[in-house]
């Protein structure tokens, strides 16, 4: 359990350019994408009228209320609750009503039975930086403790994506004819979208044999499956792979692509800390040394 811990959260690693850096781009992504998703979802609310699935606390609040224009002023709320910790450090308690009233806009948002799974990952991101600001004094180890908390939780979370498959259909679900179904529904989604679809050269092969379509299922499950290795540093960069992979390989025979997640893997998948060490002692570059003093927490 030590040795998980030392991997996740680094607390006793230097403080080098490279961490900061790789530990600030963590925190940018998640504030930039926290608000794209709260505008985006402040803007259609009005167009609500009932909640036919209540979320979270949706189940205790009664979020017809928040129909109408609170939306978009809970949307700035959220807004500033954001910047001013992304700007002023020592205001990182702001994190948490940022996190909560995030919470609120999704479930009022997603009241209407479909749910996505585009913003979960920034919303644990948003929820680590959260109790962080809680429970971390050191401010220099707030954000490695909000990384290794959403590194948890994203290791976690496509493992567990992977049983549910299997608890959901067993060991067929990689059969070859499940890929067949799933193409053909797609094809008649995105027709009736746009009046036309063509099948892509992966679409094809994956066609052309049930061999060939198994093969890419089960890449994808294995892929889901081995998901917490994530947490082991010297794994890290090899399941980021396989993930990123698995998402181009959905997006390629299913046209869903998840964007969001894909981003967010590159960004904590990798050793990006050491790949810029490297270069800053090569270089012996100045404005990278300034950089990580400015982000230095």
């Amino acid at each position: 359990m030590d040795r998980l811990l030392r991997n996740l959260f680094h607390f006793e690693a230097p403080q080098s350019t490279g961490t900061k850096i790789q530990l600030r781009a963590f925190e940018f992504f998640t504030v930039i994408y926290t608000l794209l998703y709260t505008w985006e979802w402040a803007l259609y609310v009005p167009r609500l009228s009932d909640v036919v699935l209540p979320l979270g606390v949706a189940n205790y609040l009664n979020v017809e209320f928040f129909f109408g224009e609170l939306a978009t002023v809970n949307a700035i709320i959220i807004t500033l609750s954001c910047l001013i910790p992304l700007l002023f450090k020592r205001l990182r308690w702001l994190y948490v009503p940022a996190f909560l009233l995030f919470h609120l806009q999704y479930v009022t948002r997603f009241s209407q039975g479909e749910i996505p799974h585009s913003a979960n990952l920034v919303g644990f991101s948003l929820l680590g930086l959260a109790l962080a600001a809680v429970f971390v004094r050191d401010i220099k180890k707030s954000l490695p403790f909000a990384f290794g908390f959403t590194l948890f939780f994203l290791g976690l979370g496509y493992t567990s994506a992977g049983i549910s498959k299997l608890v959901a259909t067993g060991i067929t679900w990689p059969d070859g004819h499940h890929l067949w179904l799933w193409i053909g529904e797609k094809s008649i989604d995105i027709l009736s979208k746009t009046g036309e679809f063509q099948l892509n050269w992966l679409q094809e092969l994956a066609l052309s044999s049930r061999f060939i379509a198994t093969v890419i299922l089960t890449f994808g499950l294995a892929a889901e499956l081995l998901g917490y290795l994530v947490w082991w540093k010297h794994l890290r960069p090899y399941i980021t792979l396989a993930l990123i992979g698995m998402h181009i390989g959905i997006d390629l025979t299913m046209n869903i692509f998840f964007k969001t997640f894909t981003i967010q893997l590159i960004i904590m998948g990798f050793h990006w800390n050491r790949y810029i060490n490297n270069i800053s002692n090569r270089l012996r570059s100045l404005p990278l040394k300034a950089l990580g003093r400015y982000l230095l927490y």
